[in-house]
């Protein structure tokens, strides 16, 4: 049975569509899905995100747990800062890709995809160990709602209380900070996955609702919009931004993902999947760890941009002169470009070369250019 999140009536009674999401009943949409994406694009959207999982390292040595567990340096990572990471298993599969907070010198906040935060959980407890670091799952004692879009600091800004209301103008992309949002005690990150500026609002439980509320009605006039998943999906992939269970599995690793550079080999001591990784780095290029910028995997992910209206999606087959060679990820029509978009994992060898690619549709080869991510990238 699909757990709920605390604004569960509040979706209800805006007439969402709710659908069962990693475990979780969530809403897909209140309305028309584009109608929801053309609105944080233009304006603002509101996002209830309270599935995911938070995630507690603290102690002493809490950095140090982090810096072994993952494939980043967070021991490095300033008080009230963020930075994207992966779990990695022995062999180097994404187990999960996070964002890790540092609220203070030794405690840190892991933010875990929905389906896999149990797992990150049991996986920090362990591989924690050695260091006396203590791991929370404390996902039940938060709900997370966010703000994206272009106007959203301007909405934000008015119900932002004290301190926090002067720093958010200034709040850094991957910045955290405590504040008062509406009468509410809130974790204030400036974070999204839309591909807009935005904040995401960690939030207890019982204030969501409220929260929400206050939100809806400060965002009238500027066009705030609630947004389901079908939207954040839509936007996600135009900022060319992965998914858990699409782009990234435990069948892929940070280099076919395009994604080495968060792969940190000059940190101290070991990791794990150090050594799985420092293969695939090393692999086709001859270079040593430092050199984590090459990759030698043997596939690429990869824009795709359709020359007809027929949409590329999940599963579909990419060829080249009637030979598979990939496989698309996600896909969707683009509001912003207005044409069909995907991301692929095709061989090396037919993202080098570039042409003459097609998605096999239905039996139909329909002919597909490879283009630079992001397929959409927000103006400053």
């Amino acid at each position: 049975m699909s757990r709920s999140t605390p604004l569960r009536e509040v979706h209800e009674s805006l007439g969402a569509t709710l659908t069962d999401f990693a475990g979780w009943l969530m809403p897909l949409r209140y309305g028309s899905e584009s109608a929801e994406h053309d609105a944080v694009r233009t304006a603002a959207g509101l996002f209830d995100l309270s599935h995911m999982g938070e995630i507690f390292v603290t102690g002493p040595r809490a950095g140090e747990a982090l810096d072994y567990a993952l494939v980043g340096r967070l021991s490095t990572l300033g008080p009230g800062r963020a930075r994207y990471t992966m779990m990695v298993n022995e062999v180097g599969g994404i187990l999960d890709d996070l964002i890790v907070y540092r609220l203070g010198d030794e405690e840190f906040m892991v933010v875990a995809n929905a389906a896999n935060a149990p797992m990150v959980a049991r996986e920090l407890t362990e591989r924690a160990q050695p260091s006396g670091a203590v791991v929370e799952d404390r996902s039940d004692d938060y709900a997370l709602i966010a703000v994206q879009g272009p106007r959203s600091v301007e909405i934000l800004r008015g119900l932002t209380e004290g301190g926090a209301a002067a720093e958010l103008d200034g709040l850094k992309y991957y910045a955290i900070i405590p504040g008062t949002v509406a009468g509410v005690s809130a974790l204030i990150a400036r974070t999204g996955y839309t591909g807009e500026d935005g904040f995401e609002l960690f939030v207890r439980p019982q204030d969501a609702a409220p929260l929400w509320q206050a939100l809806s009605e400060a965002g009238k006039e500027t066009g705030l919009t609630p947004a389901g998943l079908s939207s954040r999906d839509t936007l996600r992939l135009e900022a060319g931004m992965p998914l858990y269970g699409n782009e990234l599995t435990t069948e892929t690793t940070p280099f076919d993902a395009g994604l080495g550079r968060v792969v940190r080999f000059d940190k101290p001591g070991d990791f794990v999947g150090r050594a799985a990784l420092a293969k695939i780095a090393q692999h086709e290029t001859g270079t040593e760890e430092t050199g984590a910028e090459e990759t030698g995997a043997s596939r690429r992910l990869v824009g795709l941009v359709a020359r007809g209206r027929r949409v590329p999606r999940h599963g579909y087959p990419v060829t080249r002169g009637g030979e598979v060679v990939g496989e698309v990820t996600s896909g969707a029509p683009s509001r912003s470009l207005g044409r069909p978009i995907a991301l692929a994992y095709i061989s090396r060898t037919a993202a080098e070369s570039g042409d003459g690619l097609a998605v096999d549709i239905r039996g139909a080869q329909e002919p597909v250019d490879i283009v630079d991510l992001p397929f959409y990238r927000r103006s400053k």
